[in-house]
């Protein structure tokens, strides 16, 4: 995965911390506390679990943003975001411990309070104690980093200031880039232009640059695009601070430099292996889900055929990746041949082409009056969507990715648009968990390329989590 060194150096210490927690809390409970609760045949059992749940709390460090660096470099939203953490993993420690009865961990309340103490205690002073004030002093002295900013307008200027004068980012600006401004010509205090955007692999080459950040405002979508992917073809860390994205920063949390948001979008695990390993993933979960689920599906099923005649699924032409057609399943919500299909062809059309936003109170989409009772209640929890769990196994969709359009959508899309189907269409993705929706067309399109870029195993199983609640008090849903 292509992440700074300094996030793998805080999360090794992290995971030594937390393994040699569990050890300590063990012998201290055993020891000086007289409860021997660790029989002789359960020391490797023991230590492979300590191991495993050392790796759960890193996961959980991930999900609290502990390995960005200007949570790092705060202390109260830090040390927040480090008792979160051990909450939800101390949570899930004395609920794991009950289903598999694992006697270490059932024997003790004590064991877990030690652990809690001697974990908590341990990260909090080597993080805030130790690595914060270290990375701030060390990053002073030594700039790891060489960064070229693309872009010498308001934006990029603004963006070397803060990083001049404010910077515990280990960063070193190396100069700019920009098709408006002469190679040569100063563009803050000494830096100056090295050239256009075209002669970005010279200039990263040349120079040994190890970040591109991109600070354009005044460019459309589609050359931004072309930019950001001449920049990925570079294999440099590739960061970018625009109102053309503010929607993310907006929607999720981000890196930022002094304030600044700074979106990452640059891809960080290999394509192919990637795809493996989310079709694998993808065709083991969803067939499981379908096994777990078939009673939902059968009460469903009644309910929608009592509800009003018809079909009990609704079947759908829907475009999937490369722009290729599919048949798209969901439990049918409305009534039969209630769909007013030009009408909501027509608004669709115009919303693709204009900034107005969906609404929770909206009705221009779907006529409230042609939804069934039960179709009411399947549309606000999206328990109508569960078919699409067969799509997933027959391999038409995946369960995180941008939404699958209809085929009058695609022909409406402009070029840049069509990213979006670069990769399998989802089941839930990070506009939906993030707003489902109550965000323009362009905003879901924009956090949706978002996620091409930054899609991870990790990131997957984040956004999967987040739709549960989502589905359940119905934000956002119509």
């Amino acid at each position: 995965m292509k992440y700074p060194r300094y996030k793998y150096v805080f999360a090794f210490f992290d995971f030594i911390i937390i393994f040699f927690s569990f050890h300590i809390a063990e012998y201290v409970t055993a020891v000086y506390l007289n409860k021997r609760i660790l029989v002789e045949e359960n020391v490797l059992l023991t230590t492979v679990t300590f191991f495993a749940f050392s790796v759960v709390f890193i996961l959980l460090f991930q999900n609290n943003y502990l390995y960005r660096i200007n949570v790092f470099l705060t202390r109260a939203k830090h040390l927040t975001a480090i008792i979160k953490s051990f909450l939800y993993g101390i949570l899930i420690l004395i609920i794991f411990s009950f289903i598999i009865k694992f006697s270490l961990l059932l024997s003790s309340r004590v064991f877990v309070l030690c652990f809690f103490v001697f974990a908590l205690s341990g990260i909090t002073l080597m993080r805030i104690g130790f690595l914060r004030p270290f990375y701030m002093n060390f990053t002073k002295i030594l700039h790891n980093s060489n960064v070229l900013i693309v872009g010498g307008g308001r934006p990029g200027r603004l963006l070397a200031e803060k990083l001049i004068f404010e910077n515990f980012y280990g960063v070193r600006i190396i100069g700019f880039a920009d098709d408006d401004v002469p190679k040569g010509a100063k563009i803050f205090k000494e830096l100056e232009c090295l050239g256009s955007t075209s002669d970005l692999e010279a200039i990263v080459k040349e120079k040994e640059i190890d970040e591109i950040l991109i600070a354009l405002d005044n460019i459309s979508y589609e050359n931004l695009m072309r930019l950001i992917d001449r920049a990925n073809h570079l294999e440099k860390t590739v960061k970018l601070t625009s109102e053309l994205f503010n929607i993310v920063p907006e929607k999720i949390v981000t890196d930022n430099y002094s304030g600044i948001p700074v979106v990452d979008v640059s891809p960080k695990v290999n394509h192919n292996l990637n795809y493996y390993y989310k079709r694998t993933f993808d065709y083991v979960a969803s067939a499981v889900g379908l096994l777990i689920l078939s009673p939902v599906f059968l009460v469903i099923s009644i309910l929608v055929k009592l509800s009003s005649p018809g079909e009990i699924f609704f079947r759908q032409t829907r475009i999937g990746k490369d722009g290729k057609p599919f048949t798209f399943y969901k439990f049918r919500s409305m009534y039969r041949n209630a769909e007013n299909i030009q009408s909501r062809e027509a608004f669709m059309k115009e919303f693709i082409r204009n900034q107005e936003k969906f609404t929770e109170t909206s009705n221009k989409v779907v006529d409230e009056k042609l939804i069934t009772p039960v179709g009411k209640f399947l549309r606000k929890t999206s328990l109508d969507e569960l078919p699409q769990l067969y799509n997933v196994l027959k391999g038409d969709m995946s369960l995180v990715g941008p939404r699958p359009c209809l085929p009058y959508e695609y022909e409406s899309y402009d070029e840049w648009h069509k990213r979006r189907h670069v990769v399998m269409p989802g089941c839930t993705g990070v506009w939906q968990v993030s707003g489902r929706s109550s965000v323009s067309f362009k905003d879901s399109v924009v956090l949706d390329i978002y996620y091409i870029n930054n899609m991870t195993p990790w990131l997957d199983l984040q956004l999967i989590l987040k739709t549960f609640p989502v589905m359940m008090f119905g934000r956002g849903a119509k």
